[in-house]
């Protein structure tokens, strides 16, 4: 319950409104006219390649970049669907429909609430970057795969789900490509390649959108060419926002996907954290994780009732919000609302978009997303970081986004551990003790020399299951038994509860041969813990010691005595 009342929730746009101008208006308007018509081809486009609607897609990006702004704890972060998310709610929707979709993004979003809560933003940034490289590069791969078909125009029945069967039926396929779907392909990425040299300011992606879709319609219509789809030959544009619809949650379903909700719930706050820190490294701000990771969680909370699809920050947009002078969560808002009037006035029009133009941006999208130089440059660093990124690419690619991500995070706290231990490490003294890095400044130059039947076993970092095992490893060397052991836990930050029990066996073991322990150097958080436990008891207070001095001096008794 304390806990809970030390969490404090304040969105980043009610500071930021409180010394708000009219020039900050103006520069936040301009921003996001701008960013929603970028949002615009990008959130079709992610929705049809998700398996969705293209409006779902749009109205996603309406209610998020909304919410998100609105809640939020990043000044200048907008968010909608993101290419991250198209190889998982893909997979989601073909096996468990749109009602299992909306159901898993509405526990996503409640998981991301709780993380930010509980304070565990902070901690999700500290994932290894091999990891992140890896399933970000392995979800590139596939959303390219993803778009092979309509980037040829093949004329396909089925495609498989897998990525290997997938190009297997590429391969049987290609003598069907339409070579006007291609050229509308290769026409869209050359010009989104090409339009920021000409004009850095205008999005290539809707530059390609508008002078392609009015040439597939005037060969469609007017030359009678065929071989082109467009996004009204396969769904049927609704430019409205739909009221809002129950999900349906039960607890079997629940049960069913709770894999899935946590797989985007991690993805999530992974791509909304990263895309936040890339633009606190541009503007200089500091972005509040947990707050962020709320606002994201709000957000996909309320977006399933509408049909939408699973949200988070966007890299892409966030940085075209900050290169056009977005200032507040403001540009945020506005761009949500310029996407809201494109869906109700020129929604309709939408139908007349290419889908061999679609692929094309989903292309360029891929490419940027597969980070190729990073993941060159990560293949020439250790092992275990070469490994770890193979493996959870190899795994996002050949077997599931899912698995990626939760063998990703065992590996993450596996590398932790092993990184953690490495530091930590346990020393045998039996001759003499430098103080010369002691807290007695006038022990500088002097040494401490341990008594006879007295061994001082030193740990050097945190005492935790990583390390505990090593006392056993230490004890078998010396083979030694002495008449006292001083365990100095100067350097232990803290100790976990099998540092506790492998310290209560020592302890036990001792007592059996006669061998008295003294503890030295305990802070005060390891003594707290110690004394909530039996350890202070079974040592007593009196051979718990404040400092290696007074517990040579301790031992010297005990040995006396005996």
């Amino acid at each position: 319950m304390r806990r809970l009342k030390e969490i404090s929730f304040q969105p980043v746009i009610i500071e930021s409104l409180k010394n708000y101008s009219r020039e900050l208006f103006f520069k936040d308007l301009m921003s996001g006219i701008i960013v929603g018509i970028v949002a615009l081809p990008l959130a079709i486009a992610f929705g049809i390649a998700s398996g969705v609607t293209p409006e779902k897609g749009i109205i996603t990006a309406i209610l998020a970049g909304f919410l998100v702004s609105a809640f939020g704890g990043s000044k200048v972060q907008v968010s909608g669907p993101t290419g991250a998310f198209i190889v998982i709610v893909y997979g989601i929707v073909e096996k468990f429909g749109i009602q299992g979709l909306a159901i898993a993004t509405f526990m996503a979003g409640v998981m991301l609430i709780l993380m930010g809560v509980f304070k565990i933003g902070t901690i999700i940034r500290f994932i290894p970057y091999p990891i992140i490289v890896g399933f970000t590069s392995g979800i590139a791969l596939t959303i390219f795969t993803t778009q092979i078909k309509d980037l040829f125009g093949l004329q396909m029945a089925h495609v498989p789900g897998s990525f290997i069967e997938k190009w297997i039926a590429y391969a049987g396929c290609f003598d069907t490509t339409s070579l006007w779907a291609l050229g509308i392909s290769i026409l869209t990425i050359l010009i989104i390649i090409l339009t920021p040299k000409i004009s850095p300011k205008i999005p290539g992606s809707l530059v390609a959108i508008i002078l392609l879709t009015v040439v597939a319609y005037f060969l469609k219509n007017k030359f009678g060419v065929t071989g082109i789809e467009t996004i009204g030959d396969r769904f049927q544009i609704k430019a409205q926002i739909p009221e809002p619809q129950g999900i349906g949650l039960s607890f079997d379903k629940i049960n069913l996907l709770m894999s899935a909700a946590f797989t985007i719930a991690m993805l999530g706050a992974i791509e909304s954290l990263l895309s936040a820190t890339v633009a606190d490294g541009v503007t200089g701000e500091k972005h509040d994780s947990n707050t962020e990771l709320i606002g994201q969680g709000v957000a996909n909370v309320i977006v399933p009732f509408f049909g939408g699809i699973p949200a988070t920050g966007a890299i892409a947009r966030t940085m075209t919000n900050i290169n056009n002078g977005g200032k507040t969560p403001v540009s945020g808002i506005i761009h949500a609302v310029i996407l809201l009037l494109i869906l109700l006035f020129l929604g309709n029009l939408s139908k007349h978009i290419p889908m061999a133009c679609l692929a094309g941006i989903l292309v360029i999208v891929s490419y940027n997303m597969s980070e190729w130089r990073t993941f060159r440059s990560l293949l020439k660093t250790t092992k275990s970081d070469i490994s770890v990124l193979l493996t959870t690419f190899f795994l996002t690619v050949i077997f599931d986004l899912t698995i990626a991500i939760e063998v990703g995070l065992i590996l993450a706290i596996i590398m932790f551990v092993r990184r953690v231990s490495e530091t930590s490490s346990i020393s045998v003294l039996t001759d003499e003790i430098k103080l010369s890095d002691t807290h007695f400044p006038t022990a500088a130059a002097e040494n401490l020399t341990i008594p006879a039947g007295v061994e001082v076993y030193e740990i050097d970092g945190p005492f935790f299951f990583g390390v505990a095992n090593k006392f056993d490893e230490q004890m078998m060397v010396i083979g030694d038994k002495p008449k006292a052991r001083i365990i100095r836990m100067r350097k232990v930050p803290f100790i976990d509860s099998t540092g506790l029990h492998n310290l209560e066996i020592l302890i036990k073991n001792s007592k059996k041969e006669h061998i008295k322990i003294i503890l030295s150097g305990v802070n005060e958080r390891v003594r707290a813990v110690l004394e909530k436990s039996d350890v202070a008891q079974m040592i007593g207070d009196e051979n718990i010691c404040p400092s290696i001095q007074v517990a040579i001096s301790r031992a010297e008794e005990l040995v006396a005595k005996k």
